[in-house]
């Protein structure tokens, strides 16, 4: 068996996790706690460290004005090293980041330290909090952050595609029956995710549901005792944040007792990565799922 155990190695930026379900009927450019925020009136400085959000922002037209990221943001590949790393999401060079002088911080609940950001905010004007919880979340942080950059045609654009982008998906998922996962992001401990997370609901759309079906935590770890939950369908290793490979599941089918065919390596970004990247992650996940078809029983 599993057992949820209580606890996270994630650091939460808990102000408001529910804050975006909540704001989405004011104004499009009030961000996940609440703040207002006023389009610029010139060339901004932005310091970006969340990586998913850095993606969005180059897709945006935004590049010149990025003066800042963490090392965690990769994409776009060729075009994002040439803007300074600022260390990783929760452990920065506050001095080099000070000396940016950034206008605008743009983070996430999730993935930095609440203590930190307040940190940041002695000197940074403009903090924008962001905490997608679900797919349809992507429309209006893309109108957030355009409309924050004047960028609002582009991100129209961006509204367009992901739009249709998940109305393919759910046409093509309508009749595909339901099936239970285990999402695995972490080893040693093992980690999970639960089912108010934007993974799970991600996961969702091609009618997988995430075990535990019940969790205090929002990343819970795991003790993975030598026998699975006879529900489980598949076990789904994410490729991040924890790098699993092909070896990592060979160990886990010899250990656990589990038919090898029933576990699979997942692309974790195109599954956990919102923004312009959630659009490429929707038609992953149809062919992801897609390729499966019936082969569910083995």
């Amino acid at each position: 068996m599993i057992t949820p155990t209580r606890g996270s190695r994630l650091k939460i930026f808990s102000m408001n996790q529910h804050a975006p379900e909540r704001l989405m009927s004011q104004s499009s450019l009030s961000d996940a706690i609440g703040v207002r925020h006023s389009p610029v009136t010139g060339p901004a400085r932005i310091v970006c460290l969340v990586p998913s959000i850095t993606e969005l922002l180059f897709d945006l037209g935004l590049e010149e004005q990025i003066v800042g990221r963490t090392r965690y943001c990769i994409h776009p590949a060729g075009r994002v090293q040439a803007i300074a790393s600022v260390g990783g999401a929760k452990k920065l060079k506050l001095a080099l980041l000070k000396a940016l002088q950034p206008t605008h911080l743009v983070v996430n609940i999730d993935e930095n330290p609440r203590e930190l950001v307040e940190q940041i905010a002695g000197f940074v004007p403009h903090i924008i909090v962001t905490h997608p919880l679900k797919p349809e979340d992507n429309p209006p942080l893309y109108r957030l952050l355009g409309g924050i950059f004047r960028r609002e045609t582009e991100a129209e654009i961006l509204c367009q595609r992901f739009e249709q982008a998940l109305a393919t998906l759910r046409e093509t998922a309508r009749d595909w029956p339901r099936r239970q996962v285990l999402y695995l992001i972490w080893r040693k401990p093992w980690m999970t995710v639960s089912r108010d997370t934007y993974i799970s609901r991600t996961l969702k759309l091609v009618n997988w549901e995430t075990w535990p079906e019940a969790s205090a935590e929002r990343y819970p770890t795991l003790e993975i005792e030598q026998a699975l939950p006879a529900g489980i369908d598949r076990v789904l290793f994410s490729s991040e944040p924890y790098p699993f490979k092909p070896g990592h599941l060979a160990e886990f089918a010899r250990r656990h007792a589990y038919p090898a065919e029933r576990l699979l390596v997942i692309d974790g970004e195109m599954t956990s990565w919102y923004g312009s990247r959630a659009i490429a992650g929707l038609e992953y996940l149809r062919d992801f799922a897609g390729r499966l078809g019936c082969n569910w029983k083995v």
